[in-house]
């Protein structure tokens, strides 16, 4: 075993996938000399030189339109967005080209490329670089969507990703690059689309991914010493989900709590709602909660930034809601 941080396991999980392919690219806004706003790509063109970790002009619909015609052409590049916020900006090429183009060409061509991205709050950063907007993309389909909650896991799907052959947007909260933890020394890549169960339980089903899955552990650790026992699943990919192994808790627990720091209006969680009232129906014991961010800007000021992001003690009341 050996101890990583979160982004010294995208940094390896890119470097690695480099040297494996030939055809992997980085592009983005400082991710040679700087190694991005966060220094995931660090030391990389070093390595791979300028031809393989691209500068950009700061213009990320530009940005996102190369990575696609890069794509199409047949590199597998993986782009930087600085914010997830900036995303607003790559719409057009990624969901009406990246996501379409398998369709449009009766599956005879494809878009391997990989859109990297940091979302989330905690940070003092302010409701423009700290949004989270992912249900935005798992709402089109032809691209995958995927949000790592720990090093081992950011590094397996990021090796996922890169190597699926269609667009994937990956999103790293920024809260979570400093997190360690230990790994094995050999990193698996793990398939897309599949949950993990961190923590076994019999009374209620905690389901969330990214940031908020420590959450979710920190409040079943805390309900366990009043005697209640939460499962907690972390889903990793948001598009497509594992719906079976959400099923399979829920039939266990028979209640489910969902969790996740998007908006609460609209967001990945009313999918799983919708989804889990429909086929697991005759399991609910209780109405389904979700626990989430309200619907408005995220604030810049610590104390009000606080009370948006979604805590275990909001978690726990949840819980109980459930079980009363």
């Amino acid at each position: 075993m050996a101890e990583i941080r979160y982004l010294k396991a995208i940094n390896e999980a890119l470097s690695d996938a480099m040297s494996a392919d030939p055809t992997v690219i980085l592009m983005g806004e400082d991710v040679g000399e700087a190694g991005g706003p966060f220094g995931a790509s660090r030391g990389l063109r070093d390595k791979f030189g300028p031809a393989r970790v691209l500068d950009t002009p700061i213009s990320e619909a530009a940005l996102a339109g190369a990575a696609v015609g890069a794509a199409l052409s047949g590199l597998k590049p993986v782009l930087e967005i600085m914010f997830m916020d900036f995303t607003t900006l790559v719409m057009d090429a990624m969901v009406n080209q990246a996501a379409k183009a398998r369709f449009m060409f009766g599956g005879q061509g494809s878009v391997p490329m990989v859109l990297r991205t940091p979302h989330g709050g905690g940070l003092g950063a302010g409701p423009q670089h700290s949004q989270c907007l992912e249900a935005w993309f798992a709402h089109v389909p032809g691209l995958k969507v995927v949000c790592p909650s720990d090093p081992a896991s950011a590094y397996g799907l990021l090796r996922a990703a890169i190597e699926d052959p269609d667009p994937v947007v990956f999103i790293e909260h920024k809260a979570l690059y400093a997190m360690k933890a230990e790994v094995p020394e050999a990193l698996p890549v793990l398939p897309l689309g599949k949950a993990a169960t961190l923590r076994e339980g019999r009374d209620v089903t905690l389901v969330a991914y990214g940031a908020a899955v420590h959450t979710c552990l920190s409040a079943a650790k805390t309900l366990a010493e009043e005697g209640i026992e939460a499962e907690v699943i972390d889903l990793r990919s948001i598009q497509p989900w594992d719906e079976a192994a959400v099923l399979a808790s829920l039939s266990k627990t028979h209640r489910l709590v969902v969790v996740h720091e998007a908006v609460e209006a609209f967001g990945v969680g009313a999918e799983i709602v919708a989804r889990m009232a429909d086929v697991g129906f005759d399991e609910l014991d209780a109405p389904i909660v979700r626990v989430a961010a309200p619907f408005m800007p995220v604030p810049f000021s610590k104390g009000l930034e606080a009370a948006y992001i979604p805590s275990p003690e909001r978690v726990i009341a949840a819980v109980r809601r459930t079980l009363a």
